[in-house]
C-alpha cells in the first residue's frame, strides 16, 4: 500500500520521491536555478519563442525574482528522488480565498512516471491545510499539452486573460480553477 502523502516523501511507481520546503540557500543554488531554467526553457521556447522566455525567466525564475517571492509568501518545493535527484519544482501561496499555482514542472525526461499527479496530491493537501477552497492557476492558452493535464486532474477553465508584462511581451493565459473538497 502507498504510503499517505506528507512533506518527506512518497512512492510513484515503485519508486520514492521527496517534496520539500529547502532553505532558500538551496533554492537559489547556481545548480537548482539551472535546472529550474532548463525545464523552463525546454518547454516554453516552442510555445512562446526564446526572447519572451528568456525574459520571462529573468523576470520569474531568477535568483532574484525567486528571493521576492519566497519574502512575499510563496512557498517553494523542490522534488527529488531518494537519491536527491532533481525531479522538478513547485510553487504556490494563499491569495484571496484560494491558493495560487505559481510553478509547477517535472523535468521533461520525468514524465509520465505519476510524479506530477503526487506533486499536485501535495499542493491539494497544503491547500486543505489552509482551509482554502480552491486552486487556481495561469496556463499559456497554447499550452494545449499541460491545458489537457490540468483538465485531468480536475481544473476547468474559468476565464482569459492577457497581461502585458513588460518589454512588448504579453502573457496570454487561461485561468484554471480546481475545487478543494474539505
Amino acid at each position: 500500500m502507498e504510503k499517505a502523502i506528507s512533506a518527506e516523501n512518497m512512492v510513484v511507481a515503485g519508486n520514492t520521491i521527496v517534496i520539500k520546503s529547502q532553505n532558500i540557500q538551496r533554492i537559489l543554488s547556481v545548480q537548482d536555478s539551472f535546472f529550474a531554467s532548463c525545464i523552463v526553457k525546454q518547454h516554453f521556447d516552442p510555445i512562446i519563442g526564446e526572447a519572451q522566455n528568456d525574459y520571462m525567466i529573468d523576470k520569474f525564475q531568477s535568483v532574484p525574482a525567486i528571493s521576492g517571492q519566497i519574502r512575499n509568501g510563496y512557498r517553494y518545493y523542490l522534488v527529488t528522488d531518494g537519491e536527491g535527484a532533481l525531479l522538478g519544482f513547485l510553487a504556490f501561496y494563499p491569495r484571496e480565498e484560494s491558493m495560487y499555482l505559481s510553478k509547477f514542472y517535472v523535468d521533461g525526461k520525468k514524465r509520465g512516471r505519476g510524479i506530477a499527479r503526487k506533486m499536485f496530491q501535495f499542493l491539494e493537501e497544503e491547500t486543505k491545510k489552509e482551509n482554502l477552497s480552491s486552486i487556481f492557476l495561469n496556463v499559456n492558452r497554447d499550452n494545449t499539452q499541460v491545458i489537457r493535464i490540468y483538465e485531468h486532474l480536475g481544473f476547468c477553465i474559468i476565464r482569459e486573460e492577457t497581461n502585458d508584462i513588460g518589454n512588448g511581451f504579453f502573457m496570454e493565459d487561461y485561468v484554471m480553477k480546481y475545487d478543494v473538497q474539505l
